[in-house]
């Protein structure tokens, strides 16, 4: 059988199976962001200044503008490169623009901000806790949804690993965002994009390994 009839083969028995897999890939992804919610709830818990910040303070409230903006196309995404058909086609440009307003919520701070306090805003108050618990609370759903991806058929399985450690280490980000004071976009730039890369990096490596048929 060539290739191109295994994959039309794989994509007919994937969409005919119950429950499809991109169903079970929403389920995982819930059930990874409910134990990753218990898990942040075991080790941290929310800043004390909460309620003012969502509602004062803008920088703040970017943090989850960013996280969420890529979370949400990447879950959608994970979703279709889980069938051996899935193209990501023009959804993955989706995931510039969160890192775009990125650029230029980074811009504005650093045209805002004096030359000699960049560092400051750049290091923050909590650089290694934002490395260590960006990853940990990255875990459940990265284990929920490449168990998940297993069973489809990835065409493209770093990618697809990748994109499951995006959308984990976003929702991990999204979830130390609210017990982390550090609101600075140079500091979400350096230190929540690096917490989130580990977790993309392990994904594309286990990805291409584990989702491999």
């Amino acid at each position: 059988m060539k290739t191109d009839d295994l994959i039309k083969a794989l994509a007919a028995d994937n969409a005919t199976t119950s429950p499809p897999i991109s169903r079970t890939v929403q389920l995982a992804l819930i059930v990874g962001m409910i134990a990753a919610a218990a898990h942040f709830w075991s080790l941290l818990q929310v800043r004390s200044d909460f309620g003012y910040a969502i509602t004062h303070e803008p920088r703040f409230i970017f943090k989850f503008v960013f996280t969420l903006g890529l979370a949400i196309p990447a879950a959608i995404l994970v979703q279709r490169l889980a069938r051996p058909d899935g193209d990501p086609g023009p959804l993955k440009w989706l995931l510039a623009i969160p890192l775009a307003l990125l650029a230029i919520a980074v811009a504005v701070e650093m045209a805002s901000v004096p030359y000699d306090h960049w560092p400051v805003s750049a290091l923050g108050s909590m650089p290694v806790a934002c490395m260590k618990y960006i990853p940990t609370l990255s875990v459940a759903p990265f284990i929920a949804t490449l168990f998940a991806l297993r069973h489809g058929a990835p065409a493209r399985p770093a990618q697809a690993g990748a994109v499951a450690g995006l959308v984990s280490g976003s929702i991990g980000a999204a979830l130390y965002a609210t017990f982390c004071v550090d609101d600075s976009p140079m500091f979400l730039a350096i230190w929540y994009v690096a917490g989130m890369a580990i977790v993309v990096a392990l994904g594309a490596v286990i990805g291409s390994r584990l989702l491999r048929w």
